[in-house]
């Protein structure tokens, strides 16, 4: 008998085209094979600086998003009730002009009225630059509800954070220490170092409630009770000093621990640093015994420096430090319990940390010279790499315990060092040379500056004489000063109740609002839905960009439809957040490798079209006429400033192509696809550490144009602009805080790390913590629209310890209630042995509304899935004294959506997971039962 004739080849495509995946955050490089010009395969570009042609299942699921049936097919104007669903097709003029009836009579009278939010895309540089340009205040993204307290607190302390503007030093990292690190974002480039840290035999340390994905394949687990990462870190930093295990001459000649500190409390400048007549800090030098400034060349800083001046005594930051984290109050038998450890385990991991900083230091034979001219003969690193996400930042006491985590890091001489974290350009950055904060709105005019920026103290605040908001979701006022990022969570609360005033227009870009982008998600239904009393909407108008049918789109009036990722052009700039890794800068775009079926625009183009029509400057000519044909034609003739651009790669200078500076090249696109989508500009080997204080660094950053100027800095150990807000507290200045808010001011705004417990509400009552992950296989929402992940993750159960399981009668597949302050569940259990005792999860996002994303009602993830969004308000519950506080964090305003407590109760079984909502209509309809198509002939 005969063998079948099998093609063990078969051609895959005819064509390959090389763009940027957007499935997730890490924006790996993609190969798009084409067939008969469609896409009919996607695989890891090998060539690319991120992923080096590593791809997971969300990228190779690309083609599926791409083809997904929930996508939108043209503008719609909503003709039912807001809610229904009920739209009717029009055409782009159409959908455009209406949105200029809307928008050109409040930029002439009153831009705050535009309030312009947007969700997870990566171009906030570019609708940043809109926003200005309109002149309203009111725009942010969603770092506000993500992750801002991750990247606050990095910045002020030293410059950087994780993730986005750091990585671990993958090739001489000897201890691998992950804090609060799910599997959804950066998730190639960290299962790529994971893999070369065990080849290495480095080992592997996860500090999370949850073992699951990268905490599952470590060698040790620390299984942490939620919230309590900032007791524990401190806890870590007692046991290092009482050993004498830290970096000495790393804190003097880097960090501020050498700077003089005002140590007169009866003094109007107490707590603030001793400056000189150019307003330098300065410290001791060790050599003279001298005041200077901490800069000056060949100054050699005293760590434990004091002086007495003017009847003052000054102590450096290091007395600061030591006598606070040398208290018992942080010892490991003190905190090990509220942590759920033993101080054993506490003790365990300081000596690890110890032995592997400074037993076995990382010594590379390259010479370097300082900022203070010293020259050194070799790189010497402390291997210890230590990464965090979400998991430490989504808390109330988050900017905090973040700031600590970083604390840990310089006090063991580990960041910017051969082993420990290594920052991506154009970070290092400082807070002084970020921008402050503008809000002050001018009819017919742009706004004076940029939205967002770091306060350095209560003059940058987003207030008006009065000491009212300037901004609708409250960022920068006395309520969260340092909210960097905006309050994307706060915006429709706000503005339905019309505090600090009442607006006119919601502009949300991919911001899924309705759903599982907000807290109080019932709440947040009801107020886009709420009319007043002359039965108009509180809001009165909603306009919304989004690719796919989601949850959201039900509640706009105008729906501007955007492309796929595959369909547009994308800009990952030196602007915004690019590519970069700690070796190169790096940018990246994506390009429409096909076009579009159906009737809709890239959301750049069309923001740039509507810009043009309102006339907004930077965006229409002299004669009237559009500036910039599209987005691409932006990319390409955008200057931020003379020579720098969206674009960094092969721009234009006197002798030719160029990277970094340079002028605006009409090729520059057709460059970057030739180059398989990205542009790699990398670091000098003698600059690749020590960035913020290698003058080979500072030299090369600013011939690559990510600094006008040098800028060395130390790493701020003790931030002086909360001790700014705080003696505003205190009654100094003349802006002043409400009383309701000087004693959570002078508290929680201090300029050492501390730690707080969270107030989520009564632990008798609900003595359970609650927590919600995102899976490495969904980014977000859109995954459960994917028919190859759907697979993968359908619905999602709630996952209890043992111990839990036990105690309420529970088994696999049983359903339980979860009550909280604000609200209830009932949803499908699962027992989790590798869990915090005291601790319960679900995947996020995973539960859809009926009728949104094409999905048929009776869906598993509108049956079987759900949101513990339910569960969570944007406000604590009443203390009793007669105010309502906000569920986040005092510092940035960063919801705090972990710090969630519940109770449990074994439930009847109900028909579907609840609270159960009437399916809304999808203008899109229902996706077929089985989604097929050919790309063959």
């Amino acid at each position: 008998m005969g063998q079948p004739q099998v093609e063990t080849s078969p051609k895959v495509s005819d064509e390959v085209r090389k763009t940027t995946c957007y499935m997730c955050a890490c924006r790996c490089g993609i190969n798009v094979h084409m067939k008969n010009g469609k896409v009919a395969y996607i695989e890891g570009n090998r060539d690319h600086p991120i992923n080096k042609g590593v791809l997971c299942a969300k990228g190779s699921a690309g083609i599926m998003q791409h083809n997904a049936p929930s996508r939108l097919r043209a503008p719609l104007r909503r003709v039912g009730p807001r809610g229904s669903g009920e739209f009717e097709e029009i055409s782009w003029d159409e959908a455009l002009e209406t949105a200029v009836s809307w928008l050109k009579p409040l930029r002439e009278t009153a831009p705050e009225k535009l309030a312009f939010f947007t969700g997870r895309d990566q171009s906030q540089s570019f609708t940043g630059w809109w926003a200005q340009a309109y002149g309203t205040p009111n725009f942010a993204a969603h770092g506000g509800f993500c992750s801002v307290n991750m990247a606050a607190a990095g910045i002020y302390t030293m410059g950087g954070a994780f993730w986005e503007f750091g990585s671990p030093d993958w090739e001489h990292a000897k201890l691998f220490l992950l804090f609060g690190v799910a599997e959804d974002h950066d998730s190639n480039p960290i299962k790529m170092g994971l893999g070369r840290l065990k080849e290495r035999g480095a080992k592997v340390i996860g500090v999370n409630p949850i073992r699951s994905g990268y905490n599952a394949v470590a060698d040790d687990w620390i299984g942490i009770t939620p919230g309590t990462d900032g007791l524990l870190i401190m806890s870590l930093i007692h046991c290092l000093l009482k050993a004498g295990r830290i970096d000495a001459d790393y804190l003097a000649q880097f960090t501020n621990a050498p700077v003089l500190v005002n140590g007169d409390v009866s003094s109007p400048d107490f707590g603030l640093f001793l400056r000189d007549e150019d307003g330098k800090p300065q410290v001791l030098d060790r050599a003279t015994g001298k005041l200077t400034a901490w800069d000056r060349p060949g100054v050699k800083p005293d760590l434990t420096g004091s002086i007495r001046r003017a009847g003052v005594t000054h102590a450096s930051v290091m007395h600061k430090l030591v006598e606070r984290y040398m208290d018992a109050q942080y010892a490991p038998e003190a905190v090990a319990e509220r942590c759920g450890l033993t101080p054993e385990r506490i003790r365990t991991l300081a000596a690890e940390l110890a032995r592997a900083a400074f037993d076995d230091p990382v010594v590379l034979d390259r010479p370097w010279t300082d900022f203070r001219g010293r020259k050194h003969d070799k790189m010497i690193g402390r291997p210890v790499a230590i990464h965090a996400m979400r998991g430490i930042s989504a808390h109330a006491n988050g900017f905090q315990t973040c700031r600590a985590l970083h604390l840990l890091q310089i006090l063991l001489g580990a960041v910017e060092t051969p082993g420990g974290m290594r920052f991506k350009p154009p970070y290092p950055k400082p807070p002084e040379i970020h921008p402050r904060p503008h809000a002050k709105a001018t009819p017919g005019q742009p706004l004076n500056g940029p939205h967002l920026g770091y306060p350095m103290g209560p003059e940058d605040l987003a207030l008006d004489d009065n000491g009212q908001p300037l901004r609708i979701d409250k960022a920068f006022t006395w309520e969260n000063p340092m909210s960097v990022h905006g309050l994307m969570h706060m915006v429709i609360s706000n503005a339905h109740a019309g505090d600090p005033y009442k607006i006119d227009t919601l502009f949300l870009y991919m911001a899924n609002m309705a759903w599982n982008s907000s807290m109080n998600t019932r709440s947040v239904m009801e107020m886009l839905t709420d009319t007043d009393e002359t039965g108009d909407y509180k809001i009165p108008h909603i306009i919304y960009s989004d690719a796919y049918s989601s949850e959201m789109v039900a509640y706009a009036d105008l729906i501007l439809p955007d492309t796929t990722y595959l369909e547009r052009h994308d800009c990952i700039s030196l602007l915004d957040r690019p590519i970069s890794e700690p070796g190169a800068a790096a940018d990246a775009i994506r390009w429409p490798v096909v076009q579009p079926d159906r009737d809709v625009r890239g959301f750049q183009s069309v923001l740039l079209d509507l810009g043009a029509r309102l006339g907004l400057p930077g965006m229409v000519n002299s004669d009237g006429t559009p500036t910039y044909e599209d987005y691409a034609d932006y990319i390409i003739n955008h200057q931020r400033k003379p020579g720098i651009g969206p674009l960094a790669g092969w721009r234009m200078s006197e002798t030719g192509l160029t990277h970094g500076r340079g002028e605006p090249n009409a090729a520059q696109i057709d460059s970057y696809i030739a180059g398989g989508g990205f542009c790699t500009i990398h670091i000098p080997e003698q600059a690749q550490y020590f960035k913020p204080w290698n003058a080979a660094y500072q030299d090369w950053a600013v011939q690559t144009g990510l600094y006008d100027k040098s800028a060395p800095y130390l790493f701020q150990l003790y931030a002086e602009p909360l001790r700014r807000f705080q003696r505003a507290a205190e009654g100094h200045g003349d802006r002043q805080p409400p009383d309701h808010l000087r004693d959570q001011i002078r508290e929680k705004l201090d300029p050492l790390p501390l730690w707080y417990a969270p107030d989520a509400g009564d632990p008798g009552s609900y003595p359970i913590h609650a927590l919600t992950q995102r899976p490495m296989a969904m980014y977000h929402s859109w995954g459960t629209q994917n028919a190859w992940l759907r697979q993968l993750h359908g619905r999602n159960p709630m996952y209890l310890p043992t111990g839990l399981m036990r105690e309420n009668g529970l088994q696999d597949g049983d359903w339980a209630r979860i009550t909280s302050p604000h609200g209830q569940i009932t949803v499908p259990v699962a027992e989790m042995a590798a869990l915090n005792p005291n601790t319960i999860w679900t995947w996020n996002a995973i539960g859809k509304r009926k009728g949104a994303w094409a999905l048929k009602p009776d869906a598993p993830e509108a049956t079987k899935g759900f949101l513990l969004n339910h569960l969570i308000h944007e406000l604590l519950p009443p203390k009793g004294d007669g105010l309502r506080w906000s569920n986040s964090d005092p510092v940035t305003g960063q919801a705090a959506w972990f710090d969630l407590r519940v109770r449990i109760e074994k439930a009847d079984p109900p028909t579907e997971s609840q609270p159960a909502f009437d399916p809304i209509t999808s203008p899109v309809g229902q996706g077929p039962d089985q989604l097929t198509w050919s790309s063959g002939t």
